[in-house]
């Protein structure tokens, strides 16, 4: 119990002790005196040094001396890092340590009494603020006690819930790692007033409770001496940085892995049949799915470059763009030009016999053959009864009017073939450019997905 306490409780007895009559205050009151001794010569010392101090003033006995005071910082928690409005929230136990020259004492004068804990708000405290403070409220001084030595060394704890500004870069996200600086120093002293340095190289992370989001990889503390514009004073500051890098795992599950199976789905359009009619519906489909995923980033995230993100819809686009040629294509019709000799040489040629293109019937690696067109044979004239007006069996009339219908036909039949030959080449040509993009747009898809996710592990 403190010494305040007990004299607050002794106060509390003794009017009780008066209210209940004279049988009941030696009874209530004689112990106290006996046991408020040390109380008495702490009530005495109190008296004794603040008789004639003021708070107001820094305590140092030459006013040409700098006042050295002791920083030290305790992490506790991570409360929120808003990463969109680059805001750091934390809680933290602040420990500031200096010596006053007017509150000093010989502890045998007093019974051996070398420290006390009295009000922070009684003795002089350095003006020690965080200068990259993001809060729109005044900072208010915690009201804890400090301890006081016989030697006037003055020891203040105090809890705080503090929010910085933090640049946060989330162009790696969520493989992203943060620096955010605190720095503290005195707001009106300057270093020949006031001289603030840390204790240790770091800030203390023994009473570190684990964040989910963040893991803390160090604290450490710097000190400086800076110049600013208002004033040709040097100032000396403090500036625990704090190492932060997020756990990506969530994130991976929740944001990064869909993203990459969708991705993986764009190429699969090409490997889908033409007469479906859903090759561009499933490449607009993937293609919104990216952008919905891009939307919830946008929404929680800072402004920034997100190249998987803008890589993968690249992708999706151009397959897209690609697969509406493709189609193209393969809907030419009969009265379309034939496929030019370089590229039924070099993609219905090598690249179809590479990527196995062919067609029913026909063994993997080998090129269909050309065939040749058959040339109509004239009727045989030495054959075939005697009809018409004619009664010669060799009737030159009957036999070219044979030949014209004949003719006729054979040349029908031919256009419509190679008319369809041409369709089918057209088709065939489609097939080939389907099976090439597929495999290039799905092992461009999976190396960006297995560079992203190696980076996880």
């Amino acid at each position: 119990m403190d010494w305040l306490d007990l004299l607050a409780v002794q106060g509390t007895l003794k009017t009780e002790a008066r209210a209940l009559g004279p049988p009941w205050t030696p009874l209530l009151t004689g112990p106290l005196e006996c046991l408020g001794a040390e109380g008495r010569l702490a009530h005495k010392l109190f008296r004794d040094l603040f008789a004639n101090y003021t708070s107001a003033l820094r305590p140092v006995a030459d006013t040409d001396q700098a006042l050295n005071v002791t920083l030290e910082v305790t992490l506790s928690q991570i409360i929120d890092m808003d990463e969109r409005n680059q805001v750091l929230t934390l809680y933290l136990w602040i420990r500031q340590e200096w010596t006053d020259a007017y509150l000093r004492w010989d502890p045998d004068t007093y019974g051996g009494l070398d420290a006390i804990r009295i009000p922070s708000s009684l003795v002089w405290r350095p003006d020690i603020v965080l200068y990259n403070k993001a809060d729109a409220q005044a900072p208010a001084s915690a009201s804890t006690n400090v301890v006081l030595r016989h030697d006037g060394a003055v020891r203040w704890d105090a809890p705080a819930i503090t929010r910085s500004s933090c640049r946060v870069d989330v162009s790696a996200f969520p493989f992203d790692a943060q620096g955010c600086g605190l720095t503290f120093g005195s707001w009106t002293h300057g270093g020949h007033q006031l001289d603030v340095g840390p204790l240790g190289g770091a800030a203390s992370l023994a009473d570190f409770v684990e964040n989910v989001e963040w893991r803390v990889l160090g604290m450490p503390a710097r000190r400086r001496v800076l110049t600013y514009g208002c004033c040709s004073e040097l100032y000396p500051d403090v500036t625990f940085t704090l190492l932060l890098r997020r756990r990506a795992a969530a994130y991976v599950c929740n944001l990064l892995l869909p993203c990459v199976l969708t991705s993986l789905l764009a190429p699969l359009a090409f490997h889908l049949p033409v007469d479906s009619g859903e090759k561009v519906s499933l490449s607009v489909t993937v293609l919104l799915a990216l952008t919905v995923f891009q939307l919830i980033l946008a929404e929680s995230m800072p402004p920034a470059e997100r190249k998987y993100y803008m890589a993968t819809m690249t992708m999706v686009t151009f397959s897209t763009a690609l697969t509406i040629l493709i189609m193209n294509l393969h809907y030419c019709g009969p009265s379309a030009r034939p496929v030019p000799a370089w590229a039924r040489a070099l993609l219905l040629g090598r690249l179809a016999r590479g990527l196995c293109v062919r067609e029913r019937g026909e063994p993997c690696g080998q090129s269909r053959p050309p065939e040749s067109s058959p040339s109509p044979q004239p009727p045989d004239r030495g054959t075939g009864p005697p009809a018409g007006p004619c009664r010669e069996p060799r009737c030159l009339c009957r036999q070219e009017a044979l030949l014209r219908h004949v003719a006729t036909i054979t040349n029908t039949f031919h256009s419509h073939r190679a008319a369809q030959r041409r369709h089918e080449d057209w088709k065939r040509l489609a097939r080939v450019m389907d099976r090439f993009f597929l495999g290039i747009f799905f092992s461009m898809a999976l190396v960006m997905s297995l560079l992203v996710l190696v980076q996880a592990l």
